[in-house]
């Protein structure tokens, strides 16, 4: 029995951890005012449990396919809150900082990840977040061209998701616990996804995860946790600098870090009651409706 504590506490701990920050950082900062941000919608009751449905739906994908939950919080808080484009962007890559903590530990305590790979994508992601980040702030008053991008970018999540789930066929897995592939192949990647994630802040695991197994040929379980992993640096520096820029809502974005945190956690426990090519094809449905919803906005149609 006492192992049996030890095991849950061992794997909960960091969780219950992070959630104890978010909240004390919520009562730190209520007094403040600074929850609230002038021009955005109003953080009340209702809109406060909207966005931990929001999350918890966002962490539930996560666990489930191994991704941040950006892909789920940007739209939502966009397009059905109304929040700014860039504020979006800013306050989604923010929460998803918590998500790649708890999630990336997870996999870490159960020798899921390749650390070596971890610290080479994760390095030059950093680099490549440095230079998004740079060119968030350019596009940030062309408000109709981030969303083109932003609508672009949905397009590879959503037709690889599609194609996942439509493909019913099983295909034959990697084993192993390491990510192949050479050193600067990993360089190369992070770089991209990194300037990726600090442009359109989707934290970078619905690109790293096809990249390392479709690229290198890696093990699922060692994607899933590498990928997360990797998502640590890349959502802590994107999201710290569009902290310090102004583009983050922070109540909002605590609210949302504390759902998916959780929500990841749920998705983890019951990701084998669920068949991943059902799953994969309605998120992929979705992420293609999103994709159309940001490129006809930019030609001047707007769709419900």
């Amino acid at each position: 029995m006492n192992k049996f504590y030890l095991s849950a506490w061992k794997n909960y701990a960091p969780t219950i951890l992070l959630l104890v920050i978010l909240l004390m950082a919520f009562v730190v900062f209520l007094p403040t005012g600074k929850l609230t941000t002038k021009g955005l919608p109003e953080l009340n009751i209702v809109g406060g449990m909207t966005l931990i449905i929001i999350g918890l739906l966002a962490g539930l994908l996560g666990g489930l396919i191994g991704t941040g939950g950006c892909s789920v919080m940007l739209p939502a808080i966009h397009f059905w809150l109304g929040y700014p484009a860039p504020i979006a962007v800013g306050t989604t890559l923010f929460a998803v900082i918590f998500t790649a903590i708890s999630g990336g530990y997870g996999h870490l305590v159960r020798k899921n990840l390749d650390v070596k790979a971890t610290l080479w994508v994760g390095a030059s992601g950093i680099g490549g977040v440095i230079v998004g980040s740079y060119l968030f702030t350019l596009l940030t008053s062309h408000v109709s061209l981030l969303g083109l991008i932003l609508g672009l970018a949905f397009l590879w999540p959503a037709g690889r998701m599609i194609w996942e789930g439509l493909s019913q066929a099983k295909r034959p897995q990697a084993t192993g616990n390491s990510i192949p592939g050479p050193v600067w192949g990993w360089v190369v990647l992070g770089a991209l996804v990194g300037i990726l994630t600090g442009v359109v802040g989707l934290g970078g695991g619905y690109a790293l995860v096809p990249s390392f197994i479709y690229l290198f040929g890696a093990p699922v379980y060692i994607t899933m946790g590498t990928s997360l992993a990797t998502m640590i640096p890349l959502a802590a520096v994107g999201g710290g600098i569009k902290l310090a820029q102004g583009f983050v809502a922070l109540g909002p974005g605590l609210i949302l870090a504390a759902g998916v945190v959780i929500g990841a956690q749920i998705g983890a426990a019951i990701i084998k009651r669920f068949k991943p090519t059902t799953l994969k094809l309605i998120f992929g449905l979705y992420f293609l409706y999103v994709s159309i919803k940001f490129i006809t906005a930019f030609f001047g149609f707007k769709i419900w």
